[in-house]
Protein backbone atom coordinates (compact mmCIF):
# COMPACT_ATOMS: atom_id res chain seq x y z
CA UNK A 1 0.00 0.00 0.00
CA UNK A 2 1.30 3.63 -1.22
CA UNK A 3 1.42 5.87 1.61
CA UNK A 4 0.50 8.74 -1.01
CA UNK A 5 0.57 11.38 2.07
CA UNK A 6 4.01 10.64 2.84
CA UNK A 7 5.17 10.75 -1.13
CA UNK A 8 3.70 14.47 -1.60
CA UNK A 9 5.71 15.39 1.43
CA UNK A 10 9.45 14.17 -0.51
CA UNK A 11 8.14 15.64 -4.02
CA UNK A 12 7.95 18.89 -2.19
CA UNK A 13 11.40 18.83 -0.55
CA UNK A 14 13.19 17.36 -3.04
CA UNK A 15 11.81 18.17 -5.93
CA UNK A 16 10.34 21.99 -5.22
CA UNK A 17 12.16 23.01 -2.19
CA UNK A 18 15.68 22.37 -4.08
CA UNK A 19 14.13 24.37 -7.08
CA UNK A 20 13.57 27.85 -5.81
CA UNK A 21 10.11 27.12 -4.82
CA UNK A 22 9.65 29.50 -1.37
CA UNK A 23 6.23 30.72 -1.20
CA UNK A 24 4.94 29.36 2.21
CA UNK A 25 1.21 28.77 0.87
CA UNK A 26 2.36 27.07 -2.51
CA UNK A 27 3.91 25.03 -0.96
CA UNK A 28 1.27 24.33 1.70
CA UNK A 29 -1.11 23.75 -1.32
CA UNK A 30 1.02 20.80 -3.01
CA UNK A 31 1.42 19.06 0.11
CA UNK A 32 -2.87 19.36 0.66
CA UNK A 33 -3.72 18.96 -2.91
CA UNK A 34 -3.49 14.49 -3.99
CA UNK A 35 -1.73 14.27 -7.15
CA UNK A 36 -2.64 10.60 -7.17
CA UNK A 37 -5.98 11.60 -8.00
CA UNK A 38 -5.51 13.26 -11.13
CA UNK A 39 -3.61 10.74 -12.87
CA UNK A 40 -5.31 7.69 -14.50
CA UNK A 41 -5.63 4.66 -12.06
CA UNK A 42 -2.85 2.45 -13.60
CA UNK A 43 -0.14 5.68 -13.03
CA UNK A 44 -1.47 6.26 -9.29
CA UNK A 45 1.95 4.64 -8.22
CA UNK A 46 4.03 7.18 -9.84
CA UNK A 47 1.55 10.04 -9.12
CA UNK A 48 4.80 11.62 -7.35
CA UNK A 49 8.06 11.40 -9.36
CA UNK A 50 9.53 13.89 -10.89
CA UNK A 51 7.64 13.87 -14.88
CA UNK A 52 4.97 14.40 -16.99
CA UNK A 53 2.50 11.86 -17.06
CA UNK A 54 -0.12 11.22 -19.75
CA UNK A 55 -3.45 11.93 -18.64
CA UNK A 56 -4.77 11.39 -22.21
CA UNK A 57 -3.63 9.50 -25.68
CA UNK A 58 -2.92 10.78 -29.15
CA UNK A 59 -6.48 11.16 -31.04
CA UNK A 60 -7.81 12.85 -34.00
CA UNK A 61 -4.46 14.21 -34.61
CA UNK A 62 -3.43 16.08 -31.56
CA UNK A 63 -0.84 14.91 -29.61
CA UNK A 64 -1.02 13.18 -26.15
CA UNK A 65 -1.96 15.44 -23.08
CA UNK A 66 0.74 15.88 -19.83
CA UNK A 67 -0.05 16.65 -16.27
CA UNK A 68 2.86 18.84 -15.79
CA UNK A 69 6.00 17.87 -13.82
CA UNK A 70 5.63 19.01 -10.73
CA UNK A 71 8.51 21.78 -9.85
CA UNK A 72 8.16 23.81 -13.20
CA UNK A 73 4.40 23.62 -12.73
CA UNK A 74 5.48 25.19 -9.04
CA UNK A 75 8.34 27.77 -10.66
CA UNK A 76 5.41 29.19 -13.08
CA UNK A 77 2.47 29.04 -10.63
CA UNK A 78 5.34 31.43 -7.80
CA UNK A 79 6.02 33.28 -10.78
CA UNK A 80 2.31 34.29 -10.92
CA UNK A 81 2.18 36.43 -7.58
CA UNK A 82 -0.87 35.00 -6.92
CA UNK A 83 -3.36 36.45 -3.99
CA UNK A 84 -6.12 35.22 -2.10
CA UNK A 85 -8.67 37.72 -4.17
CA UNK A 86 -7.39 37.22 -7.13
CA UNK A 87 -9.87 35.07 -10.27
CA UNK A 88 -7.77 32.81 -12.13
CA UNK A 89 -8.47 31.44 -15.34
CA UNK A 90 -6.11 27.72 -15.90
CA UNK A 91 -6.29 27.08 -19.70
CA UNK A 92 -5.58 23.68 -21.13
CA UNK A 93 -6.50 22.55 -17.23
CA UNK A 94 -6.44 18.60 -18.33
CA UNK A 95 -7.59 16.71 -15.61
CA UNK A 96 -7.58 19.68 -12.85
CA UNK A 97 -4.50 19.08 -10.91
CA UNK A 98 -3.27 22.65 -11.64
CA UNK A 99 -6.66 24.22 -11.26
CA UNK A 100 -7.16 22.29 -7.28
CA UNK A 101 -3.04 23.78 -6.56
CA UNK A 102 -4.60 27.21 -7.88
CA UNK A 103 -7.52 26.86 -5.70
CA UNK A 104 -5.93 26.96 -2.72
CA UNK A 105 -3.99 30.25 -3.72
CA UNK A 106 -6.99 32.12 -5.11
CA UNK A 107 -10.62 33.24 -4.65
CA UNK A 108 -11.85 31.51 -7.35
CA UNK A 109 -10.72 29.88 -10.62
CA UNK A 110 -11.99 29.01 -14.11
CA UNK A 111 -10.39 25.57 -15.51
CA UNK A 112 -10.78 25.62 -19.38
CA UNK A 113 -10.54 22.80 -21.50
CA UNK A 114 -11.19 21.66 -24.96
CA UNK A 115 -11.22 18.06 -24.41
CA UNK A 116 -14.67 16.40 -23.68
CA UNK A 117 -12.88 13.85 -22.01
CA UNK A 118 -10.55 15.96 -19.86
CA UNK A 119 -13.53 17.82 -19.10
CA UNK A 120 -15.57 15.25 -17.87
CA UNK A 121 -12.56 13.93 -15.62
CA UNK A 122 -11.69 17.61 -13.97
CA UNK A 123 -15.41 18.26 -13.55
CA UNK A 124 -15.74 14.46 -11.21
CA UNK A 125 -12.18 14.92 -9.52
CA UNK A 126 -12.69 18.50 -8.51
CA UNK A 127 -16.26 18.00 -7.03
CA UNK A 128 -14.81 14.49 -5.37
CA UNK A 129 -11.98 16.38 -3.48
CA UNK A 130 -14.17 19.78 -2.75
CA UNK A 131 -12.31 21.89 -4.51
CA UNK A 132 -15.66 24.03 -5.01
CA UNK A 133 -14.54 27.62 -5.93
CA UNK A 134 -13.30 25.54 -9.50
CA UNK A 135 -15.52 25.30 -12.40
CA UNK A 136 -14.32 23.65 -15.28
CA UNK A 137 -15.61 25.22 -18.90
CA UNK A 138 -15.01 23.26 -22.41
CA UNK A 139 -14.33 25.40 -24.72
CA UNK A 140 -11.54 26.70 -27.34
CA UNK A 141 -7.87 27.11 -25.92
CA UNK A 142 -6.94 29.76 -27.25
CA UNK A 143 -10.12 32.06 -27.42
CA UNK A 144 -10.12 31.81 -23.46
CA UNK A 145 -13.31 32.11 -21.67
CA UNK A 146 -14.50 35.86 -22.41
CA UNK A 147 -17.50 35.04 -20.44
CA UNK A 148 -15.93 35.38 -17.06
CA UNK A 149 -13.21 38.05 -17.45
CA UNK A 150 -11.38 39.96 -16.91
CA UNK A 151 -9.32 37.75 -14.86
CA UNK A 152 -6.52 38.39 -12.92
CA UNK A 153 -4.41 35.65 -13.66
CA UNK A 154 -4.25 33.48 -16.59
CA UNK A 155 -2.60 30.88 -16.35
CA UNK A 156 -1.18 28.39 -19.86
CA UNK A 157 -0.42 24.66 -18.23
CA UNK A 158 1.81 23.60 -21.49
CA UNK A 159 3.72 25.34 -23.73
CA UNK A 160 2.84 27.51 -26.41
CA UNK A 161 4.32 29.03 -30.07
CA UNK A 162 2.34 32.28 -29.60
CA UNK A 163 -0.25 33.79 -26.96
CA UNK A 164 -3.26 34.58 -28.53
CA UNK A 165 -4.24 38.61 -28.41
CA UNK A 166 -7.66 37.08 -27.10
CA UNK A 167 -6.09 36.10 -23.76
CA UNK A 168 -4.07 39.65 -23.54
CA UNK A 169 -7.39 41.07 -23.70
CA UNK A 170 -9.22 39.09 -20.81
CA UNK A 171 -6.47 40.16 -18.11
CA UNK A 172 -7.61 42.79 -16.00
CA UNK A 173 -5.62 45.82 -15.56
CA UNK A 174 -2.32 44.96 -13.39
CA UNK A 175 -3.31 41.36 -14.30
CA UNK A 176 -0.35 38.56 -15.09
CA UNK A 177 -0.28 35.80 -17.54
CA UNK A 178 2.33 33.18 -17.37
CA UNK A 179 3.40 30.71 -20.19
CA UNK A 180 6.53 28.61 -21.25
CA UNK A 181 6.66 30.18 -24.95
CA UNK A 182 8.06 28.23 -27.13
CA UNK A 183 9.20 23.95 -27.32
CA UNK A 184 12.28 21.97 -26.34
CA UNK A 185 15.49 23.63 -25.68
CA UNK A 186 14.50 27.39 -27.15
CA UNK A 187 11.12 27.82 -24.28
CA UNK A 188 11.33 30.04 -21.38
CA UNK A 189 8.73 30.61 -18.52
CA UNK A 190 7.51 34.38 -19.83
CA UNK A 191 5.43 36.93 -17.43
CA UNK A 192 3.14 39.41 -19.33
CA UNK A 193 1.64 41.63 -17.80
CA UNK A 194 -1.12 44.18 -18.25
CA UNK A 195 -0.73 47.81 -18.02
CA UNK A 196 -3.37 49.71 -19.29
CA UNK A 197 -3.98 49.16 -23.12
CA UNK A 198 -0.14 47.28 -23.25
CA UNK A 199 1.28 44.58 -22.06
CA UNK A 200 4.65 44.14 -20.91
CA UNK A 201 6.85 40.87 -20.67
CA UNK A 202 9.73 40.02 -18.32
CA UNK A 203 11.58 36.39 -18.68
CA UNK A 204 11.35 34.17 -15.67
CA UNK A 205 13.09 31.32 -15.92
CA UNK A 206 14.18 28.69 -18.51
CA UNK A 207 12.11 25.52 -18.68
CA UNK A 208 11.12 23.06 -21.26
CA UNK A 209 7.40 21.33 -20.82
CA UNK A 210 4.81 19.58 -22.57
CA UNK A 211 3.04 22.06 -25.56
CA UNK A 212 -0.35 22.65 -25.54
CA UNK A 213 -2.66 21.95 -28.28
CA UNK A 214 -2.90 24.91 -30.79
CA UNK A 215 -1.34 28.15 -30.36
CA UNK A 216 0.68 27.97 -33.48
CA UNK A 217 1.60 31.22 -34.83
CA UNK A 218 0.20 31.69 -38.34
CA UNK A 219 2.22 30.86 -41.49
CA UNK A 220 3.64 33.74 -43.10
CA UNK A 221 4.11 34.00 -47.10
CA UNK A 222 7.62 35.92 -48.44
CA UNK A 223 6.75 36.81 -52.08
Amino acid sequence: MIDFESARARMVDNQLRTTDVTSHSLLSAFLTVPREAFVPEKLAALAYIDSDLEIAPSADGHAPRYLMEPSPLAKLLQAAEIGPDDVVLDVGAGTGYASAILSRLAKTVVALESDENLVSRATVVLAEQGFDNVSVVKGSLEKGYAAEAPFDVIFLNGAVEVVPDALFDQLRDGGRLIAVVGYGNSSAAQVYIREGASVSKRFAFNTSVKPLPGFRKVAEFVF
